[in-house]
């Protein structure tokens, strides 16, 4: 056994490592952050994956939820090189006819963009809009028992409990803010018509009025950064190029674990009881996703001009199309017409490319460990909507389902969302357990993506995880 000279260790620097340890740090314990990979950052890492001079996030680029995250808010990291860039409009998404329909910061200017619909686009995000600050203790934690404001909460449940296609059908008449509905729900990864799936569109729906859906400038990588400066700016340590084989070796009587359930089963080994074991073993990861990185030689040609001002563009055509998508990604099956998340973050962020040229990114969702290449279709979808996009792409790099786990081991069978996150899964995650960070074993906890609330960088996961551990 390794003598501890840590008060406290972290396995993993994604977004929610450095968020448990920033606060054990902030609690005077004496804290290692270990890192298996050269660079520290998890999904919200950078790189140069095309040509020179561009810079390419590895996975997370749109932080609408660290932005707003109660914890991450709380930290002085404008000192520490943390810069926003804020997109004119948070998201846009396409329709067939030539026009799209925009998502703004003004919930009443995202109502008229709406026509006919904007009244009960109104209702339904609107009071979200409204609550957001008292809503958040509660939608970034595990069970809130007692809930911190219950009427705001159940307002938002009776929202969120839906299916996402079902609500979308049920509150707007025209497709257009139907599908635009439908394209934010489906950042769930879940078959639209499961129940829980309306509460990520509700969610980030609101956030994107309440907190915009901003970028980092230059990368995410100079989010994660500040956070690992704040962090040594409070004596404590950082050691990459560790991977941890087993929990013996790590010098400290605390370990908090920012991994997947399979991963703590490979380094916890016999030391778990048997019953807990199993119970990991039941978890469940969802779809996967296929992602390419470009470089472009110019600003990707919509045909509805207005797109250009959205950071995120969603591409699916109508809500049955993207439902159809989705339900064959978690049924096992490849979609010849997937909706695609799409990301133009140099449109607000020049520093990522090039004087002149521009960088984008876009994913579909696959199933779980799926080897497919979906270039073609992504590009197709695309194209359906910018025609002549494929002439300014001078570069791309694209990562298949099981690619997307080996730049991040946490994405198992490429899940960005650290497991299934639907009524089943969502609060019971890893375990059902009253305090779902702690595990069986005196002084090892969870505090990954894998645990309440889930997938997003938020640090929330993390901050919950190291507060239950100064609890002990």
């Amino acid at each position: 056994m390794t003598v501890a000279r840590y008060d406290a260790a972290v396995v993993g620097s994604g977004p929610n490592g450095l968020a448990a340890a920033i606060t054990l740090a902030q609690a005077g314990r004496k804290t290692l952050l270990i890192e298996a990979r050269d660079s520290i950052g998890g999904g919200a890492r950078s790189a140069a994956l095309t040509l020179p001079g561009f810079t390419h996030d590895v996975c997370a680029t749109v932080l609408g939820l660290g932005a707003s995250s109660p914890f991450f808010r709380s930290l002085p990291l404008a000192e520490h090189g943390l810069e926003w860039a804020f997109p004119e409009a948070p998201m846009a998404h396409p329709l067939d006819n030539g026009n799209a329909v925009i998502v703004e910061r003004s919930v009443d200017e995202t109502a008229r963009n709406m026509g006919s619909d904007g009244s009960a686009w109104r209702r339904l995000i609107g009071p979200i809009v409204d609550d957001w600050e008292r809503l958040l203790p509660d939608l970034l934690g595990p069970l809130p028992l007692p809930p911190r404001h219950p009427l705001s909460l159940v307002k938002f449940g009776l929202r969120a409990l839906w299916p996402a296609r079902a609500l979308a059908k049920a509150v707007f008449r025209g497709e257009p803010a139907r599908a635009a509905f439908a394209g934010i729900a489906a950042h769930s990864i879940l078959p639209l018509d499961a129940p829980l799936s309306a509460a990520f569109g509700v969610t980030l729906g609101a956030n994107a009025h309440a907190s915009g859906w901003p970028v980092a400038k230059g990368g995410s990588q100079r989010f994660m950064d500040a956070l690992a400066s704040y962090f040594q700016s409070l004596d404590g340590e950082i050691q990459s190029g560790w991977e941890v084989k087993t929990l013996d070796e790590v010098p400290a009587p605390i370990v908090l674990c920012d991994v997947t359930p399979r991963q703590l089963l490979r380094i916890a080994g016999e030391r778990l009881p048997a019953g807990y074991r199993r119970q990991l073993e039941r978890f469940r990861h969802g779809p996967g996703v296929f992602k390419i990185d470009y470089a472009l030689s110019d600003p990707i040609p919509w045909t509805a001009a207005e797109v250009a001002r959205a950071g995120t563009v969603h591409l699916g055509g109508t809500l049955d199309e993207i439902a159809a998508s989705e339900a064959a990604a978690n049924r096992g099956r490849i979609s010849d017409r997937p909706y695609v998340l799409l990301v133009q973050a140099s449109r607000f962020d020049p520093s990522r490319a090039p004087a002149g040229k521009h960088t984008a990114w876009a994913y579909c969702h696959v199933p779980h460990n799926a080897e497919v290449d979906m270039t073609a279709a992504i590009e197709a979808q695309i194209e359906r909507f910018a025609p002549g996009f494929r002439e300014c792409v001078l570069a791309r790099a694209t990562k298949t389902a099981p690619q997307m786990e080996l730049w991040n081991a946490n994405y198992i069978g490429g899940d960005i969302n650290g497991g299934v996150q639907d009524a089943l899964q969502h609060y019971t995650r890893p375990v059902p357990r009253l305090n779902p960070y702690a595990t069986p074993v005196k002084g090892l906890y969870f505090c990954s993506s894998s645990t309440p609330p889930g997938g997003g960088v938020h640090g929330m996961c993390g901050w919950h995880a190291a507060t239950r551990a100064l609890k002990g």
